[in-house]
């Protein structure tokens, strides 16, 4: 199967085999050709170049791209898309003027997340949230990661990972799975803490790792939840079962969680709301990726990751939506691109080099997604008709995606 585009006003984030990330000043390049032409064989990029050198090889199908920018589909490294019910009432309550700690606090946040999905069974929790996953694809994301978090119990979380692992099995687009036992603190060990790391690391995370179930491991690490030394535990038991860490970290609070994830060698550090130059001064030169999730900070009113400064001082910067039913329950990766460019400053290069390069590499798969290039696998988004790639943030409430296509199938 060939499909050849033809007349691209522009092709963006060109980029050669060795580029994983991209970090500082040169997140404000993006790499594009104007008046190209990209050639998709089967699952994966066979060629691109300029319209003049376009190649008269029989295809299967052509897509005229006059007037449309072509890029590479968004890469969302951190998600809860598998999830049972809503949490509305919650949204309600934040507009009543209560916190995210005082809604916690009655049993609403996560454990009645957790709540939902233990009474949910597994086919319906997969029918949920198969419906989340078309709608993102159809918004143009190619790859994502999808967490555990909402069972909190052995069975709760089995159940979360085998959707996921299901998930996988039966759509087109990568899917990274991360166990997130370590979400919350069930009720029942609310004053053990403890106990429930001893459940996770004797109990969940050998079930998991039998049925292979898992590629990374994270944990909620704040105050409240689970300490820079309860973290530490679970990033070293996951490491054990060859699970790298993905961290939640400095949402509300600088705890120097970050420094404890860059010494246990986290592949990515995620939220950051809250960051000091201590944790910039400890995420320089290091391999793990900050990440920051702008919707959840529109969603809930909390500060935003502090983009400019971080990026002046040279670190890389991933962007992912946080999809997840009590803090952002949206998926929409462009509204996350838009976001990041209004409220973070963010300019649209660079937000596009967080979204698509350096979101796969926060998912450790930066070698096959991320960017047109040759060999990488044929995941495309084509706009409509637009004046340049700037109108994707700048008519942020607008769909300017017309077509999705994903290891090489039209999704939409």
């Amino acid at each position: 199967m060939k499909t050849l585009i033809t007349n691209i006003q522009e092709l963006l984030q060109i980029r050669d085999a060795s580029i994983r990330k991209v970090s500082g000043a040169e997140m404000a390049i993006l790499p594009s050709l104007k008046n190209a032409y990209l050639l998709l064989e089967n699952d994966l990029i066979a060629d691109f170049g300029a319209m003049e050198n376009c190649p008269t090889t029989d295809v299967d199908v052509t897509i005229d791209a006059t007037g449309k920018v072509v890029l590479p589909t968004w890469c969302d490294s951190h998600t809860h898309i598998v999830y049972a019910g809503n949490r509305v009432q919650e949204f309600v309550d934040r507009i009543n003027g209560l916190s995210y700690e005082e809604i916690a606090n009655r049993g609403g946040g996560i454990l009645n997340s957790a709540q939902k999905l233990n009474e949910t069974t597994e086919e319906e929790i997969y029918n949920q949230s198969k419906v989340r996953l078309e709608e993102v694809m159809r918004q143009g994301t190619g790859a994502v990661e999808i967490k555990s978090g909402y069972g909190l119990t052995v069975e709760g979380e089995l159940k979360m990972l085998r959707v996921i692992k299901k998930l996988s099995q039966n759509y087109p687009i990568k899917i990274k799975a991360t166990f997130l036992g370590a979400h919350a603190f069930p009720a029942e060990y609310k004053e053990n803490h403890s106990a429930y790391i001893d459940l996770i690391i004797n109990e969940m995370l050998p079930k998991i790792a039998a049925e292979n179930l898992a590629d990374y491991i994270d944990a909620f690490c704040e105050t409240g939840y689970f300490s820079v030394a309860e973290t530490e535990r679970i990033m070293e038991a996951g490491r054990k079962y060859g699970l790298q860490a993905k961290i939640h970290v400095n949402q509300f609070n600088a705890i120097d969680g970050i420094q404890a994830c860059v010494k246990h060698k986290a592949l990515s550090v995620d939220h950051l709301e809250v960051v000091t130059d201590a944790d910039i001064a400890a995420l320089k030169d290091s391999d793990t990726m900050p990440v920051s999730l702008p919707s959840c900070s529109y969603f809930i009113s909390i500060p935003y990751t502090p983009a400019r400064k971080m990026l002046d001082a040279g670190l890389p910067l991933a962007l992912a939506t946080d999809f997840n039913p009590g803090t952002t329950p949206s998926g929409n990766m462009n509204f996350v691109v838009a976001t990041a460019c209004i409220k973070m400053k963010m300019t649209p290069e660079e937000a596009v080099n967080a979204a698509t390069i350096n979101g796969a590499y926060a998912m450790g798969i930066s070698e096959n997604y991320g960017s047109i290039t040759i060999g990488k696998k044929a995941n495309i988004i084509i706009s409509k008709h637009v004046a340049s790639y700037y109108q994707l943030p700048y008519s942020f409430g607008t769909d300017l995606i017309e077509t999705v296509i994903i290891e090489g199938k039209i999704i939409t």
